[in-house]
């Protein structure tokens, strides 16, 4: 297990100090803490794509010194502990952190640590996931003291389906891994075709067959192999890559049979953050983040940030530092959270999913952000993307 802490306002965080308990939940102060599980997944495809050692903890100091600026006027402490630790041992880091007076805990975690921590907090604290996407987390295995800060597979997908749908490119190529979470993936875009309206004309999967990815060889033998595994296929007007696992989707562009766009996991792809944002005061967060890691913000730091930010909107916003009032804010109508999107943010209350538009970016670029003009809905556009309240199977009871 390694430890990290940081100092903020001249206060000393975690076991960095040797903070104790009581010192923790000193009146006035806002304690969280980040657990980020290291799973031991294989090297990213490109040497660019590698995660950096502070990926999502740097989104979460940005996040604590915003607080702390603004809480500062109010008389408000923000203290923040990061830890990285191995699967087996998450539950343990999160009972450390909530011995140590942590009361929110941003989880950095699949979706069985995310269920874990749930179960081990209880009341005693609220975990804000900010990876995992998997739908069945804002469904049949919700869960009342879970936020999910992340959007989930369906966001993703519908927001991609509608910006197709406005293009007018309505058959598709779907190539999916053969791993369970890219079938999961996959799943997500079928339903989205059918919520839109679209047609997959083919559906091919992608074994991993565990080749060598990165080498020369491996380069020559993806040339050759691509083109001919999609060949053959039906008319088709954009291929769909459902690769959540980052096996094969950075070959697929540029390697098809047909000259067709690329969506989904390579080429336009639907995330909540891109280092291309500019807009809605974008260059601004970037632009800070980037002076305080010297790194451009990933979406996971991005959603650490807005995890973290939703506690300094609260404590602002209520004059109070306490859980119960920053939990019932949070969760509330009233919560207007600037996430620099265009527009405020809030959690949905069927299933504490935070509404947010989803950018489609490049590499370089943000092409697109959905929901799309004309998907309309009697509430929020917003709610266009993912589950809707009259399709959730959530119930917190």
């Amino acid at each position: 297990m390694r430890g990290r802490g940081y100092a903020l306002a001249a206060l000393a965080l975690g076991v960095v100090a040797g903070l104790t308990p009581a010192a923790a939940q000193e009146p006035g102060t806002v304690a969280a803490g980040v657990i980020r599980v290291d799973y031991g997944r294989p090297l990213p495809i490109s040497r660019l794509d590698l995660p950096p050692e502070d990926m999502g903890f740097a989104g979460a100091e940005l996040a604590t010194a915003d607080n702390t600026t603004t809480g500062g006027f109010m008389g408000q402490k923000f203290t923040l502990e990061t830890v990285t630790v191995p699967p087996d041992g998450a539950v343990a880091a999160l009972n450390e952190m909530i011995g140590r007076g942590v009361q929110y805990v941003v989880a950095m975690a699949d979706a069985p640590e995310v269920l874990a921590f749930s179960d081990a907090a209880g009341d005693r604290a609220l975990v804000f996931n900010a990876l995992a996407p998997d739908d069945t987390l804002r469904n049949a295995d919700c869960r009342a003291n879970v936020l999910h800060v992340a959007p989930s597979r369906s966001m993703e997908t519908d927001a991609l389906a509608q910006f197709l749908a406005w293009k007018r490119w309505g058959d598709w190529f779907l190539i999916e891994g053969s791993h369970p979470a890219d079938t999961a993936l996959a799943d997500a875009y079928r339903a989205s075709a059918a919520k839109f309206g679209q047609k997959i004309v083919e559906t091919r999967v992608y074994e991993d067959t565990g080749g060598a990815r990165r080498t020369d060889s491996g380069l020559v033998q993806v040339q050759a192999q691509m083109p001919l595994f999609t060949q053959s296929v039906p008319d088709h007007d954009v291929t769909i890559v459902a690769d959540e696992s980052a096996v094969f989707a950075g070959f697929v562009p540029y390697h098809t049979w047909d000259a067709r766009p690329v969506v989904g996991s390579a080429g336009l792809r639907p995330v909540t953050w891109s280092p291309a944002q500019e807009a809605w005061g974008g260059t601004q967060l970037q632009s800070r983040f980037e002076k305080l890691a010297g790194r451009h913000m990933r979406p996971e730091d991005y959603n650490v940030w807005l995890s973290l930010r939703s506690l300094g909107e609260a404590a602002t916003r209520t004059n109070a530092t306490d859980l119960d009032s920053l939990r019932t804010y949070i969760l509330g109508p009233d919560l207007q959270l600037a996430a620099f999107k265009g527009q405020a943010l809030n959690f949905r209350d069927w299933d504490h999913q935070l509404r947010q538009p989803i950018l489609l970016a490049s590499d370089n670029l943000v092409v697109s952000v959905s929901p799309q003009d004309g998907f309309l809905h009697q509430f929020s556009p917003l709610d266009t993307l993912g589950t809707d309240r009259p399709e959730t199977a959530c119930s917190f009871n």
